[in-house]
């Protein structure tokens, strides 16, 4: 997979490499960047909203709580009032004296006028002799059969409804409704405290939202919109069953808008049912600024990210243009046109390729001069090879003659009885064909060794007593394959120098010895040896820092072969002491 979309990618003109790269690696990202922040600001936006709503909506349970506190404080008087008690179990004779009463009796228009939050108080009593002056109500049966009726005779504790039935005078407000019993005649009555619907309306009117209170029965008893009141939830139509909701946020969708709604419920300490408090806000004039805000973000991104397409596009074709002037540059080079000269400007990396380039033609033109030159001369050197060759297939007869009458010389010396003349004879031909061999790459170290006693032998009856040697060879060593003539050259040089240079002589001593990785060569005579000046001109000879002696030939060719097969740590190293002597050391490793 990874191999074919690098084969896609290269197949891609540089143009539209750099666009694709522009989308992918910037366009893209920021985008979504972009919509990851305006959904961020929306969802801090709606959060904030949330909280503030849900803060608004503590507030008011909290202030309608305090509120509900006065209709209970005053039910919990009249369950102790005595002249009310007095007042409902009476039976009254005539009109008169039930007027007469109501005159005296005036606890219920006094907590009227004291406090704001009550509208009116009403007394349910079932005495037939009352007469309902809209504050002490005689109980018939459509009283009796009404819904909050029925729940305050069943339970002792504090009913809180929205008195929507229809009597002579509608209440139409949220009331307290309460069982109150007289223990004298066991009778008991329902006491009504009726909220003052003003009241509870301004208490919401400073909220941001629509906000509304309802009883259990759905009724909205309270609302920021004063239409409300009196309606029941499924009139409004949220979508959603609100009575059977509990304390939480929901998100629906009112009328057609997107909205958020915040339950929160409040029960007061004695009651046997609470109120349940709304909180309505669209979310669109929530996110209307954030989405302002992030659309102007949007649009600015959008548009600095054009103008950069539309930057990177004019790059990208410049730059695909002068590349495309510089292969056809190549493309006439390549046809074998030396003279074309590429002139694109600028500094930047295509400029510096075209003057690159251009170098790079000059220098081709230059190696071609000197190719043509060159095959010029070795035209020559094969004609005047060839004339060498024809002169060398001449004179090949010569080696064998020259086997052959030495061959004849040791025979005719051995018959004759002169041994050591023949002996020599035969090791100064068996050197010989060994200097025909040296064509090989490497040699068993045993044949190397040969070649030497041959040559110390030869030398030994050439100078007699002047002349004696040592060869110390380790017998595991032998196998080992040298290159050729690579210890010879160090034997005749300490032989020469040492005869030359003594007078009483010199002995040659050739010690090899195997160590656990390398083998060890050391050629040792008892000459003259160097002086340090001298010993540091040979050292600089054979290493090639300074041009050699013709006598030092040897020794450097030996040397650069030892590096040249092994490395410079096995190269030729010398030891060399004035009037004592020379030392020769190299080693070959097994491997």
């Amino acid at each position: 997979m990874i191999s074919k979309l690098i084969r896609i990618t290269n197949n891609l003109r540089l143009k539209h490499k750099l666009l694709i790269s522009y989308i992918v690696v910037v366009m893209i990202p920021v985008l979504i960047v972009g919509v990851a922040v305006t959904a961020y600001f929306r969802d801090q936006a709606m959060e904030r909203a949330i909280a503030q709503t849900t803060n608004n909506v503590e507030k008011v349970k909290t202030r309608t709580a305090t509120m509900l506190r006065v209709p209970t404080d005053i039910s919990d008087y009249f369950m102790l009032d005595n002249k009310l008690e007095k007042m409902v179990n009476t039976r009254y004779p005539s009109v008169l004296e039930l007027t007469k009463a109501y005159l005296e009796y005036k606890d219920f228009r006094n907590y009227d006028r004291t406090y704001r939050e009550v509208s009116g108080i009403r007394f349910y009593y079932d005495n037939p002799t009352l007469i309902n002056n809209l504050e002490l109500v005689p109980v018939n049966e459509e009283i009796a059969g009404m819904y909050w009726y029925k729940q305050a005779m069943k339970s002792k504790d504090i009913g809180w409804f929205y008195i929507n039935d229809n009597q002579e005078v509608p209440v139409k407000r949220l009331s307290l409704v309460r069982q109150i019993s007289f223990e004298g005649t066991r009778k008991s009555g329902v006491l009504m405290v009726i909220m003052n619907q003003e009241e509870l309306n301004r208490m919401l009117q400073q909220e941001p939202f629509e906000t509304m209170i309802t009883d259990d029965l759905g009724y909205v008893v309270a609302a920021k919109n004063p239409s409300y009141v009196g309606k029941t939830l499924e009139d409004l139509d949220y979508g959603i069953d609100l009575r059977t909701q509990q304390k939480g946020t929901f998100k629906v969708t009112i009328q057609g808008v997107p909205s958020y709604l915040v339950i929160d419920t409040l029960t007061p300490e004695s009651s046997m049912n609470g109120l349940k408090f709304i909180s309505v806000f669209a979310t669109e004039p929530i996110v209307k600024d954030a989405n302002t805000v992030s659309l102007m973000g949007l649009f600015i991104i959008i548009l600095v990210l054009l103008i950069a397409l539309i930057f990177v596009y004019i790059v990208s074709f410049l730059t695909t243009k002068r590349m495309l002037r510089l292969s056809r540059h190549l493309n006439r080079l390549a046809l074998g046109d030396f003279h074309v000269v590429s002139r694109i400007d600028g500094n930047d990396e295509i400029g510096q390729l075209s003057r690159q380039f251009n170098y790079m033609v000059d220098s081709i033109r230059r190696l071609m001069d000197q190719v043509v030159e060159k095959t010029e001369q070795n035209n020559a050197l094969e004609l005047a090879q060839r004339e060498i060759k024809l002169k060398m297939m001449a004179s090949q007869i010569n080696p064998h003659f020259l086997f052959n009458a030495l061959e004849s010389i040791r025979m005719n010396a051995h018959m004759k009885g002169d041994k050591e003349i023949a002996n020599v004879v035969r090791l100064l031909g068996k050197m010989m064909r060994k200097n025909l061999e040296v064509g090989r790459e490497s040699i068993p170290l045993k044949e190397e060794l040969e070649m030497v006693r041959s040559y110390l032998e030869i030398q030994k009856f050439r100078y007699e007593e002047r002349l004696s040697y040592t060869l110390s060879i380790d017998p595991e060593a032998n196998i080992i394959r040298v290159p050729p003539l690579i210890i010879q050259p160090l034997v005749e040089n300490a032989v020469v120098h040492g005869v030359e240079d003594k007078e009483e002589g010199v002995h040659v001593e050739v010690n090899i010895e195997r160590d656990e990785d390398r083998v060890r060569v050391t050629v040792r005579d008892n000459g003259m040896g160097m002086t340090p000046e001298r010993l540091r001109e040979v050292t600089s000879f054979i290493s090639g820092t300074k041009e050699p002696e013709q006598k030092r030939i040897g020794l450097r060719n030996v040397h650069q072969r030892l590096v040249l097969s092994y490395g410079e740590e096995h190269g030729l190293c010398i030891v060399s002491e004035y009037g004592i002597g020379t030392e020769f050391t190299f080693t070959i490793p097994l491997e």
